[in-house]
């Protein structure tokens, strides 16, 4: 790594220190900040801001490509990122470059004076002051944490905002009651401004429907106003405009069709001219979105496997992600029959006994392993747990060991098939997975 690229890295570390001793969310620094900033948040391009505890990123992966299929640009700001900050900022298309990033962290840095800021609040402060001093016709924003009190939420006329499926994760900052997570994730809706809302058990998609009621934003919901569903190795979507015959999105498994007609409905809500068949047929047949449920076909990691192996990486970390994850290898299993492992790393946040019982059924074997540099469970305690949700484990040293284990399983079983694998159960494990096998 170049001195040029430390930069941002030390830059990045010396803000980590200005975090308060406590995080209580509220939206007041941030906006001290901005406004010592000239109020970059105003001197931005339409704004689609997305919430949501499951499908937030596929959904803005899907947006951005089928913007840029249609001849916009689009800046995009998502969190967190899998290998380098830099991936969280892209500037009309391109990611943000580390002389930019740390030009403008910097200035940030700067005009903060030292006061207190969380790590996402001065991070955030920095991406809209470089997206106010690039042109681009659209600005995709996800939220980082919640909505109502995430420092994204400073944006207060956006185009178009979009809430995808809400499910249990991060109670420590929200509770956990399905109705107090939803409420959260509301705090985005904007007087008049439509909303789109993507699959969602009752009790959320009440308390959403209730909220943009009370602030009369037009709503759009998955099942109601739009449709998609997979039809004859095709994508079938239909709102009042008519019925769509697309091809299957190239992020695999059925719940990114749900997430591809989410983002058509973002775009066709905004009536900017962004949508038009063909871009949404391009778009779902060009998007990228690492670490979702990625085929690793080639690398040093991949060389460690078992002999014609299948080797997925998916990102998802709680309970409703696992079901989807889940259900999409159920899908593979039944188009050809391969015996899965798991290798599962998790972070001691999560609810590790929930995720992995998804795979209750489906799965042969764990390795868990810790998460290099991250507050996880070890892979003792991850065993335990995958023990306690029903599954054969074995506790691993790091990837490589799990590779090793692994190999071992398959020559026991020689008469099977090649395995399936998925390393799975944190996008901070998936990073670290990236790296490794780059």
């Amino acid at each position: 790594m170049s001195l040029a690229e430390l930069k941002s890295d030390a830059i990045l570390t010396r803000l980590s220190a200005l975090h308060p001793s406590k995080i209580d969310l509220h939206l007041e620094r941030i906006q001290r900040l901005l406004a010592d900033l000239d109020h970059p948040e105003k001197k931005l391009p339409p704004v689609i801001h997305v919430a949501g505890t499951n499908g937030k990123g596929s959904v803005c992966a899907f947006t951005r490509a089928m913007l840029e299929a249609n001849g916009y640009t689009a800046h995009v700001y998502i969190s967190p990122h899998l290998v380098r900050f830099h991936e969280r900022i892209r500037l009309a298309g391109k990611l943000i470059t580390e002389e930019e990033l740390a030009a403008t962290l910097e200035e940030c840095e700067r005009v903060n004076d030292g006061k207190p800021i969380t790590y996402f609040e001065i991070t955030t402060a920095a991406a809209f002051l470089a997206f106010s001093r690039r042109a681009a016709d659209a600005l995709i924003l996800e939220v980082g944490l919640g909505g109502k009190y995430d420092a994204t939420n400073v944006i207060q006329k956006p185009k178009v905002t979009i809430i995808t499926p809400v499910g249990f994760d991060h109670m420590e900052f929200f509770g956990n009651s399905l109705a107090d997570i939803a409420a959260e994730k509301a705090g985005i809706i904007k007087p008049r401004v439509p909303l789109i809302v993507g699959p969602q058990d009752d009790v959320p998609r009440d308390v959403i429907l209730r909220r943009a009621d009370a602030l009369s934003a037009p709503v759009s919901a998955f099942g109601q106003e739009f449709f998609a569903h997979q039809e004859h190795g095709r994508m079938v979507y239909q709102d009042e405009h008519g019925l769509l015959d697309l091809p299957l999105p190239r992020l695999v498994g059925r719940h990114q069709i749900e997430n591809a007609a989410v983002a058509i409905a973002g775009l066709r809500s905004a009536q900017n001219g962004w949508a038009n068949d063909r871009a949404i047929e391009e778009g779902l047949k060009t998007v990228e979105w690492p670490a979702r449920l990625q085929r690793l076909t080639k690398g040093p990691l991949v060389a460690q496997a078992p002999k014609h192996a299948e080797i997925w990486l998916d990102g998802g970390h709680n309970p409703h992600c696992a079901q989807a994850v889940a259900r999409a290898v159920a899908d593979f299993e039944e188009r050809s029959e391969r015996p899965l492992y798991l290798v599962c790393g998790m972070l001691k946040s999560k609810d590790a006994v929930g995720f992995l019982s998804a795979f209750r059924g489906l799965v042969r074997h764990v390795v868990t392993v810790a998460v290099p540099g991250e507050a996880s469970y070890g892979a003792g305690e991850l065993y335990d747990r995958a023990r306690a949700a029903g599954l054969d484990a074995a506790p691993g040293e790091d990837l490589e060991d799990a590779m090793m284990q692994l190999c071992a399983w398959s020559r026991a079983r020689g008469s099977e098939p090649p395995p399936r694998i998925l390393i799975c159960g944190s996008l901070y494990l998936a990073g670290k997975v990236l790296a490794a096998n780059s």
